[in-house]
């Protein structure tokens, strides 16, 4: 099982799915899936909550052939990348597979990528038939510029947009933000420069109406495999989880019974944590809020990592503290507590 492209068209199919590729915490996601039927040869990729596909026609001599599909591992992409750009755009890559591998090889050299044979992958075709669905087959709607799309990331907010009827502005909604970009004429499909869904769709015809397919993103995609922990990732959700563990932890500590100090102890310092962070995260969305959100991501990512202690170690030493010396305090310091408990324990057996 073969198939030939050209080194510029193959360095095009991978950067258009690469940015799309799932962490190494779901792995059948975590690469990139090279998908061959009749008629085309398919990079795909999803991080679960997007899902991308980009397609080579095959020569003719090469259509018709049995239909194949491999994952290329995320960490074998930088070095295949790098392969395919030393080659001169019109040099010619055969892809191939043997057991174990998907070997990529010109006239002169080659490099062997080792992959999972049966790995399973989620049924794009499917899938993307399942949402296109939903919309009506007669619909006109704008084309836009993917290079303006990028303009928006600047705006630090979740975005709400609306698509509007073609030829007409698609508007862009955020919490303090509002904006709208003109679309492109679209000249692929219909030479009167509008496109209907169902003309364009009608291009990509090797995709499937399997109805017993999943229906949406979120039942149809891998389940995450990292620790059950997920930590608040955008500045909404960590406000929300701030709030709530502010509340719950004055709860607990009116709930807490008077003769445990250290639980009475523990519930107050947490309240007094959340209320903190709340307010510090507060005032630094007002001044910063691009720095405000990247600091909320970087920290979800160092939560769940969950290495963050030893981190605060190393941060304290190099700030010029003594944090061997606030382990062995705090360790004495619970010595005592418990000394205390058992000698009042042995105090109420005598009594």
């Amino acid at each position: 099982m073969s198939v030939t492209i050209n080194a510029h068209q193959l360095g095009r199919l991978i950067d258009k799915v690469r940015g799309h590729i799932g962490n190494e915490y779901v792995e059948v996601l975590h690469g990139i899936r090279l998908d061959v039927d009749a008629t085309h040869l398919h990079a795909v990729a999803s991080d679960r909550f997007t899902v991308a596909a980009a397609r080579y026609r095959l020569n003719a001599d090469e259509q018709g052939q049995e239909p194949w599909a491999r994952t290329i591992p995320a960490a074998w992409l930088t070095p295949l990348r790098a392969w395919t750009s030393a080659h001169g755009g019109g040099d010619t890559i055969t892809i191939s597979t043997e057991p174990g591998y998907v070997v990529f090889g010109t006239g002169h050299t080659e490099i062997r990528i080792p992959v999972t044979d049966d790995q399973e992958f989620p049924n794009w075709r499917s899938l993307l038939t399942r949402i296109a669905a939903n919309i009506p087959t007669k619909f006109t709607f704008p084309a836009v510029d993917s290079r303006m799309l990028a303009r928006w990331a600047d705006t630090d907010d979740v975005l709400r947009v609306h698509v509007t009827t073609d030829l007409t502005a698609l508007m862009v909604f955020g919490e303090d933000f509002i904006g709208a970009q003109t679309p492109t004429r679209y000249t692929g499909v219909g030479s009167s420069g509008k496109s209907t869904f169902e003309e364009a769709f009608a291009q990509w015809p090797t995709l499937d109406d399997n109805n017993e397919a999943l229906a949406d993103m979120s039942t149809a995609m891998p389940v995450d495999d990292k620790r059950r922990y997920n930590p608040a990732d955008t500045i909404p959700d960590m406000v929300e989880a701030l709030l709530q563990q502010t509340l719950r932890s004055t709860s607990d500590l009116l709930g807490a019974p008077s003769e445990d100090p250290g639980a009475m102890a523990s519930f107050a310092l947490a309240g007094v944590n959340s209320w903190s962070a709340y307010r510090f995260l507060d005032a630094l969305h007002k001044a910063d809020p691009r720095l405000a959100a990247q600091t909320v991501a970087e920290l979800a990512e160092e939560l769940d990592a969950g290495d963050y202690s030893e981190t605060a170690w190393e941060i304290a030493e190099k700030a010029g503290h003594d944090p061997q010396k606030w382990s062995d305090d705090y360790e004495a310091h619970l010595k005592k507590l418990a000394e205390k408990r058992a000698s009042s324990v042995a105090a109420e057996a005598v009594r």
